[in-house]
């Protein structure tokens, strides 16, 4: 009978084939899990520019499998001079200035934070995706692809995906990579349900890349080529070198009182001007660097997930990963770092579902149920912090959090703490607890 399970392998889709897709794909390669990827465009690609891993995520993917980071090794650019990294993210005061001394670019250092050996470490996601895709065999992938549906037909039946070009498919179990305003999570969660959609931040993101050569002229190379968070009142603005450091990747998020035309298109165009009159009254640097954007480009408006987080993550034999789970504004800039924990989460709990169904008489729909209960377990918790800590941090940066203020002892102790939440994460305990959860499941 088409569809009926009748042995004890299964097979994975994966609705959506940006970073996290590829990542959790390459993950369960590497365990023998059989994936199939199901992307809507017609060509892998990603949006955004600069995205930057710590040296925890970095190890996460090792773990998940090394391709990954053969993959990042090759795109990755240094904070700083290459030979010797600069190891300190550091913060300044992009705001205050002497009106009499226009001309004076100096800003003050607020303090510098470590973040480990190569703590930071930027790239082009469009460049990381290219490389990923290096390492996923012919046929692993289907383009053009858009999810209408799924259909969970039964204990003893696959799951029916159905797409909206009519074609249908049947697969084991689904896992929705298909970003911030994934069709997987609406089906799950439910057409209607908030939690099923991210919510407009009134917040926007001007993001530009600008030529290295450029960058250096008006801000002097150390500064060009070494990342700086400039803080101020109700703004902050952000730049680290990407692509072998050739370009300065620079974003300015601003507040927006408004209300965003739609959760389904989140970039609007924006000009030179626009990000001029923002930033008119702060520091020489700062308007120097907004100087170098182009006339014309795009701002980001800022959804997330922190207004209705979803209450899991997980609905019988289909779960979310990465941002179709907990997507977060960007202030951490550890939302593709905490995607790769998803990933490596997944891969454990779907190896050990693998090895269970080997030995057991349960169902192969009850242990694959299980492998996602313990997933929703050991991960939302962490995720869903991360969307919360994202926006707080950034009224930190912008002056905004009232126990902080414009205290430079008092933001660096906020910043401190939250960063190392996310960077000195317990891996291990991580797995370990995927384990104990899994197994606990199973014997019940």
């Amino acid at each position: 009978m088409p569809g009926v399970i009748t042995d004890q392998s299964f097979d994975i889709a994966i609705v959506g084939g940006g970073i996290i897709g590829l990542v959790v794909a390459m993950g369960l390669m590497k365990r023998n899990i059989n994936v199939k990827i199901y992307e809507q465009s017609r060509s892998f690609r990603e949006i955004g520019a600069g995205v930057a891993f710590t040296a925890n995520a970095i190890r996460c993917m090792g773990m998940l499998n090394p391709d990954i980071v053969t993959a990042l090794r090759k795109v990755t650019t240094a904070n700083g001079d290459p030979k010797n990294p600069n190891d300190y993210l550091q913060y300044v005061d992009g705001y205050s200035h002497d009106p009499n001394d226009p001309d004076n670019m100096e800003e003050e250092v607020l303090f510098k934070l470590y973040a480990g050996y190569k703590g930071f470490e930027g790239c082009h996601r469009a460049h990381l995706l290219d490389e990923l895709v290096k390492f996923i065999p012919e046929g692993t992938v289907e383009f053009r692809k858009r999810l209408d549906t799924y259909v969970d037909r039964g204990e003893d039946q696959k799951l029916l995906l159905k797409f909206c070009d009519g074609t249908t498919v049947e697969f084991d179990a689904v896992i929705g990579c298909d970003g911030i305003k994934s069709r997987v999570r609406e089906i799950l969660l439910g057409e209607g349900n908030p939690a099923s959609y991210p919510h407009y931040s009134h917040k926007v993101a001007f993001r530009a890349l600008i030529p290295m050569d450029k960058a250096e002229a008006a801000l002097g190379s150390y500064k060009a080529r070494n990342q700086h968070m400039h803080m101020g009142p109700g703004a902050h603005v952000l730049h680290f070198a990407v692509a072998s450091q050739t370009l300065m990747n620079f974003v300015a998020f601003a507040p927006d009182p408004n209300e965003w035309l739609s959760d389904k298109i989140m970039t609007a165009p924006a000009t030179k001007e626009e990000v001029v009159k923002i930033f008119s009254d702060w520091g020489p640097t700062v308007r120097a660097i907004v100087n170098l954007l182009p006339e014309e480009f795009d701002k980001w408006a800022i959804f997330d997930t922190y207004d209705y987080p979803a209450p899991t993550y997980t609905k019988g034999r289909v779960c979310l990963a990465g941002d179709a789970a907990h997507a977060s504004s960007p202030h951490h800039g550890a939302g593709a770092g905490i995607g790769v924990e998803d990933a490596l989460a997944m891969a454990q709990v779907l190896e050990m579902a693998a090895e269970t169904l080997q030995s057991t008489d349960m169902s192969k729909a009850q242990v694959l149920r299980s492998a996602f209960e313990t997933y929703d377990a050991v991960r939302r918790e962490r995720s869903q912090w991360l969307v919360h800590s994202s926006r707080n941090i950034c009224d930190v940066y912008e002056w905004n959090n009232p126990k902080t203020g414009s205290n430079p002892e008092k933001c660096l102790e906020e910043i401190k703490w939250r960063s190392h939440k996310i960077w000195y994460f317990n891996i291990e305990g991580m797995l370990l607890e995927t384990r104990k959860e899994f197994d606990s499941r199973i014997a019940a």
